[in-house]
């Protein structure tokens, strides 16, 4: 692979951009050597996962401070995978201290390394919108295959080394998803059961990202209302599977190529979504939290919540993440304040499931399936997972009907 290296991509591995362009050139390059990459492409943006300290700890809090004394600074544009609080206000959130501290060091080293402390898994919901063809190097799952499926950019689910590196040098190895080939569907899912709601969509996701893992998939049959639908099919696929890429028939930007399906495809039916509801949820009918926002939400998302809340007053903690920039929209709106006024909060920056909040709750109520999904064992509580009528009885009473 060294042969295809542009004389810029040899003078980076030669050391000349500094130890640390070169330290994140050898990492690219390891992983084309890995897969079989013929050379590398530059990429138009980066997000980067293992965010939280939670899931970082203090090694590799340290890494990132060394990669940053090595002279390393992001070419493009990148932020940030969610963090395990809200960074404004994680004593309201009931943070430990000393969780804090390390949290927000790691904020500061990814800071000094030229990256935006943006904080999300929706990145696409505040700007960071590639085009149809653009490669990126992109690492949280939902993000992936919201990038690849529906905006019709390319990208492999990095990791965070990987990501940080990309980002660094500007560079992906061209392999996976960046290739025409890879991007070609093998499972035709054939739907023939309504999909209406966002649990709808993500009981849909649970079922076949369990039975296609990591393949690429056509649908037909589907009618999504939106980027919310899609958000909630595409983050259900990426937890229960590894689907990275999808095709919807009439929707998203590579189902109207010619070949897109494989003529060797498998068919997988779907005619009810029964199991994914019954798969998802299980447990005690007390509710200790409702949580929305994972993905993290919309403004749309936060604005019906609000909509509800108006002269309500909630039983269960009620929770919205999401990240800081639809929050301060969703604050002009007044959309925080009917949440609150009736005691929810929402949180921007974290994640509940990268959050230090193991014992804190025992059961979770949600409409998001990747949240069921993760909540279990990250969280280690119950999960109910219904829709939303079920949802706003349980904020009112406490109680899963």
């Amino acid at each position: 692979m060294a042969a295809k290296l542009t004389s810029d991509e040899r003078d980076m591995l030669a050391g000349k951009h500094g130890p640390g362009v070169q330290k994140a050139l050898e990492i690219v390059v390891a992983l084309g050597k890995i897969y079989g990459a013929q050379d590398l492409v530059p990429v138009e943006s980066v997000q980067v996962s293992g965010v939280s300290y939670q899931n970082l700890g203090s090694a590799g809090l340290a890494f990132l401070r060394e990669w940053a004394n090595d002279g390393a600074r992001v070419r493009v544009p990148t932020f940030l995978n969610p963090a395990g609080m809200d960074l404004r206000r994680w004593q309201t959130m009931g943070i430990d201290a000393e969780f804090a501290r390390q949290q927000l060091a790691v904020i500061d080293a990814f800071t000094v390394l030229g990256i935006a402390p943006t904080c999300t898994c929706t990145p696409y919901l505040i700007g960071y919108e590639p085009g149809p063809g653009a490669h990126v190097a992109w690492a949280e799952s939902s993000a992936v295959s919201f990038a690849n499926s529906v905006l019709g950019a390319r990208t492999n689910r990095e990791g965070g080394p990987s990501a940080l590196a990309a980002a660094i040098c500007g560079r992906t190895a061209r392999y996976g998803l960046h290739c025409d080939e890879n991007r070609r569907a093998s499972v035709l899912v054939e739907v023939s059961c309504p999909v209406r709601s966002v649990s709808d969509w993500g009981a849909l996701g649970y079922m076949v990202g369990q039975a296609t893992q990591s393949q690429v998939l056509y649908f037909q049959g589907l009618e999504p209302d939106g980027v919310d639908a899609l958000k909630a099919l595409g983050a259900a696929m990426a937890a229960s599977g590894a689907v990275a890429l999808y095709h919807v028939e009439g929707v998203t930007p590579e189902a109207r190529l010619a070949g897109v399906l494989r003529p060797d495809h498998t068919r997988l039916a779907i005619d009810n979504l029964e199991a994914g509801y019954r798969a998802l949820s299980g447990g005690p009918t007390r509710i200790d939290l409702v949580w929305l926002g994972c993905p993290h939400a919309s403004v749309a998302e936060v604005a019906r919540l609000a909509a509800f809340a108006e002269g309500r007053r909630f039983v269960p903690e009620v929770w919205i993440t999401t990240n800081r920039p639809v929050r301060e929209e969703s604050e002009m709106a007044g959309s925080v304040a009917a949440i609150e006024t009736a005691g929810g909060r929402v949180w921007a920056d974290g994640c509940v499931v990268v959050a230090p909040l193991r014992g804190r709750f025992s059961t979770v109520a949600t409409l998001s399936a990747k949240g069921a999904y993760y909540a279990p064992s990250l969280l280690g509580t119950d999960v109910r997972y219904g829709t939303w009528l079920q949802l706003e009885r349980a904020m009112l009473t406490g109680f899963w009907e």
